[in-house]
């Protein structure tokens, strides 16, 4: 296996050879660099001071027993832990929050899936987890994993926070009874209003991703949010230029969409945390900007576990979830 570039800062690099990282920190902005034959440019910094952080985690799945499972069919591998072990989005989410913690942000998100099936006992154990960290600093909704079973926990429809130089605006996109997402016009008013009056630069969050106004079909059924919403959505961006963001989850991939109505806004989709990249990422809120830092889970028995499911859907895992550097890694909201 050959060393993968994961994360990209203007400051740091971080490559995966299997479970082996090598980091780079201390460096240069918008640099380029050869070391020990690793090679990349590091990425810009926006400019002025950094004001805030944020973290963001997503498809958390407490109480989760088997992964790789896709209803309906027999396509494998699957991956259990063994008997008496720790169950792995327990291992998962306990090193990415230890992590997230040394980061020390000012909000943290999680957007949607946070159990496996929405009952009583894994919705605990997701508090107990995020809530027991991080208390005030934390902002979550739900997913299709709890909307599926009309859990209507964590189903805000807006939710609004505020941190130095930016806020963050969270959607509950889930419908009852669904998979797929959905929004209303209560929550694009509320959205459109805040964009309207917010004098710093506003990231939309939510659950589901978007449908593009660009696709060659528009299917009745979508398993992100609908198209007839998508484009609502996509309408209030357009009009609103300090909305500078949407950060989905759902797709347990990292993607990076840009419409023609909105330009350089990027549509995002970062990868879940319980299993293969097994990540969460950071925002640095610039005076003249806004990076996304993608980070992939570092403890070694998380890294275990990761590594271990790279493979599955018959080998596309890897390929499919991980995506291009520079969907993981970028600067948005550049006022330059």
């Amino acid at each position: 296996m050959t060393a993968e570039l994961t994360t990209l800062a203007p400051d740091e690099a971080v490559f995966f050879d299997g479970v082996e990282p090598t980091a780079f920190t201390g460096l240069e902005p918008d640099t380029d660099y050869d070391i020990d034959g690793l090679a990349f440019r590091t990425l810009r910094q926006p400019a002025g001071e950094l004001l805030s952080t944020i973290a963001t985690v997503n498809d958390v799945h407490f109480g989760e027993t088997e992964c790789g499972v896709i209803e309906g069919t027999d396509m494998g591998p699957t991956y259990r832990v063994a008997h008496g072990e720790t169950p792995y989005p327990e291992t998962m989410n306990r090193a990415a929050i230890a992590e997230i913690l040394g980061l020390d942000p000012k909000l943290v998100v999680v957007k949607g899936d946070l159990t496996a099936n929405g009952t009583e006992d894994e919705l605990a154990a997701f508090e107990d987890a995020y809530v027991g960290a991080f208390r005030d600093r934390l902002v979550w909704v739900r997913g299709n994993h709890e909307s599926y079973h009309n859990v209507r926990y964590a189903s805000d429809p807006i939710q609004v926070r505020h941190v130095p130089g930016a806020t963050v605006a969270l959607l509950d996109t889930s419908v009852d009874g669904a998979p797929g997402g959905a929004l209303t016009h209560a929550q694009l008013d509320a959205l459109d209003d805040l964009g309207a009056e917010s004098d710093v630069p506003v990231l939309v969050m939510g659950h589901h991703h978007c449908w593009s106004p660009s696709s060659r079909t528009r299917p009745e059924y979508y398993f992100g949010i609908q198209p007839e919403w998508s484009e609502r959505l996509i309408e209030v961006f357009a009009r609103r230029p300090r909305l500078v963001g949407y950060f989905a989850g759902h797709t347990h991939r990292n993607r990076v969409r840009r419409f023609a109505p909105t330009g350089d806004v990027p549509f995002v989709e970062v990868s879940c945390v319980k299993d293969h990249p097994g990540a969460w990422a950071e925002y640095r809120v610039f005076e003249g900007g806004i990076v996304q830092v993608f980070r992939r889970i570092s403890a070694p028995d998380a890294l275990a576990w990761s590594e271990l499911t790279r493979d599955m859907y018959a080998g596309t895992y890897h390929d499919l979830c991980f995506g291009s550097v520079e969907e993981r890694c970028f600067v948005f909201a550049d006022a330059g």
